[in-house]
């Protein structure tokens, strides 16, 4: 008979709570941020009144559990002896009604869910103001739940109150005492939970997660390591969270990571983290390495566990260091990148800075030089989506790399002899032109172009307004100041028998320019509207145009098809000025 690698355990919900209370349960905050809406919490509660079943919990016992110390100052009794794997949210649902205590949502924001119960007919509502001034209703059950008022002490304040505004007989207190009664029993209600063995490992776990809970969300590694640090470094993953929290609004006073670039997941951060502090870009040797695992023997030990924690203490440190963050979002600006409408891989954005850190930390590369190899590397990394197919397997090759290098001029030569590998004269002349024949709006070689255009300084094609201020997300209005201008506009080549969307909006169809100059032009033919708005430009002016906007000699007289490859080339050539450009 096949062995089980799991035990069958049935909780009352009131020991659930205690246990989450002491520390036994170990039930991260941000494993997942709490996802689930109000009104689905009530419709838990509303399922165990009725007794109908609401689902298992899946946990994983903890191998290193009892008696360890855990790293940093925590406020639970004991080390978690049991991870919850699957079931967080009805967990979550059930402490934060019961004890009164916030959830954290998606977008860090912390939330206190309210139930409010009507013992009249058992219903169960999500509070809001109204049925706070219904005396019908109990606006908030955790009260009663959580013991802050014994429960005859709680039946008599509601029977009062209700007398207050409409009679009660004798018949009817008793049935809404009974339901109040019933109410409070719930704490009795029994859930089924699964127990992994310890011996399970991360992947089998996630295995047996996909396999009896398809249409949960699929676990990752960074869910385990996340699990990890809310068991064995809760500060160091609060610490996360609070960074994350605060990028995504701008700070009142004083510096903050908020910044038009990226709104940082702490699964994103930790993948910097994990990258400067182990070298490596699979989460999964990772987790295996903080558990206290030795990949060799698979046996756990405590000390190895505290010791690599300490790895990731220092590198997350560094990571989450507002100076070092700043400096290199500089790095995006330099390379032409002026905000997150721009990045088409945010993986490929954290590889960089993960890239950064490590040649300011571990090899001591002087700023400037830094700044701008690493400006070299993510317009090379951007143009050409380095990080966004198998985005860990390039990212391990990359760190693999590193090996070799032992000084700040070595570190900056690989990056550049990288760079050189993939910027070839095949690769400018022939793959470039060729990746430019789509229409998808979000690009890598468009936005590339862009920056390039950011980089030579060019003004917007009839504007005195540089590109690089027009595409600021800090002077945005409620119009975009710059939009995407056909050349050959959609009504003309309408006309022309051309109306299909994909050949209407090639990438190399359109220019930057002011939207009042798009509004203006309509659908005038190119061969009328451009003499007209270019008469008044001297040859200099007229050729630096031109030249920005990658416009060949007699572009509007041009059949499209034959305007297109030419447009194709010399946006190319553009490109590869703009990084030059870096080069110096």
């Amino acid at each position: 008979m096949t062995q089980t690698v799991f035990s069958h355990v049935t909780y009352p919900i009131s020991l659930l709570i205690q246990q989450i209370d002491l520390g036994i349960i170990g039930l991260p905050e941000i494993q997942r941020p709490f996802v689930w809406p109000n009104s689905k919490v009530r419709e838990l509660f509303d399922s165990m009144y009725r007794g109908f079943p609401v689902g298992y919990l899946l946990f994983w016992t903890n191998g290193l559990a009892d008696g360890h110390k855990q790293i940093g100052v925590g406020t639970k009794q004991t080390v978690p002896s049991l991870l919850v794997v699957d079931g967080q949210q009805r967990l979550t649902s059930l402490y934060t009604v019961i004890k009164g205590a916030p959830v954290v949502r998606e977008d860090f924001r912390e939330e206190r869910i309210v139930i409010a119960f009507r013992p009249k007919d058992g219903a169960f509502e999500v509070t809001d103001a109204a049925i706070r001034k219904d005396p019908e209703f109990i606006p908030d059950i955790s009260p009663l739940l959580s013991g802050q008022i014994p429960q005859f002490q709680f039946i008599k304040q509601f029977l009062a109150n209700l007398k207050a505004h409409r009679p009660v007989d004798d018949d009817e207190e008793s049935r809404l005492s009974s339901a109040i009664i019933r109410l409070h029993d719930l704490l009795g209600y029994p859930f089924t939970a699964l127990q992994l063995s310890e011996a399970v490992d991360e992947e089998e776990v996630a295995e047996v997660f996909v396999r009896i809970n398809s249409k949960g969300t699929p676990l990752n590694q960074a869910d385990f390591i996340l699990t990890l640090m809310s068991v064995f470094w809760d500060e160091g993953r609060k610490e996360l969270e609070s960074f994350c929290r605060s990028a995504k609004t701008p700070a009142a006073s004083g510096a903050s990571p908020f910044n038009h670039f990226i709104r940082p997941s702490p699964d994103q951060m930790l993948l910097v983290s994990v990258a400067l502090g182990f070298r490596r870009a699979r989460l999964r040797h990772v987790y295996s390495i903080l558990r206290g695992k030795d990949l060799e023997s698979g046996r756990l030990s405590e000390e190895r566990r505290v010791a690599q924690f300490q790895i990731l203490k220092s590198a997350q440190e560094y990571a989450l260091n507002l100076q070092n963050w700043k400096d290199f979002l500089q790095v995006l600006t330099v390379a032409g990148y002026r905000s997150g409408d721009m990045i088409t891989s945010q993986v490929g954005l954290m590889y960089c800075y993960a890239l950064f850190l490590i040649g300011r930390r571990d090899y001591q590369v002087d700023h400037s030089t830094l700044r701008n190899v690493m400006a070299r590397w993510y317009f090379m990394t951007a143009l050409t989506s380095r990080y966004t197919n198998s985005p860990e397997s390039v990212m391990e090759q990359d760190l693999a790399r590193l090996r070799e290098v032992k000084d700040a001029s070595a570190f900056v030569a690989l990056l550049d002899r990288i760079i050189g590998s993939v910027f070839t004269q095949d690769y400018w002349s022939i793959t470039l032109p060729f990746q430019m024949a789509t229409s998808a709006v979000r690009t890598p070689p468009l936005f590339a172009y862009y920056a390039a255009l950011n980089i030579l300084g060019a003004k917007a094609l009839f504007s005195k307004m540089h590109v690089a201020d027009l595409l600021d997300p800090a002077a945005q209005a409620t119009k975009s100041a710059v939009e995407r201008h056909h050349l050959f506009p959609k009504g003309y080549l309408a006309k022309l028998g051309i109306a299909e969307v994909r050949e209407v909006n090639q990438i190399a169809n359109f220019a930057l320019v002011e939207w009042r100059d798009n509004v203006g032009i309509s659908d005038t033919p190119p061969s009328e509207y451009f003499p007209k708005l270019t008469a008044d430009l001297d040859p200099q002016e007229l050729a630096r145009m031109r030249y920005w906007h990658a416009l060949p000699e007699g572009w509007e007289t041009m059949d499209y098809p034959t305007f297109l490859e030419a447009r194709r080339k010399a946006m190319a050539s553009v490109i590869r000025d703009g990084f030059e450009r870096l080069v110096g």
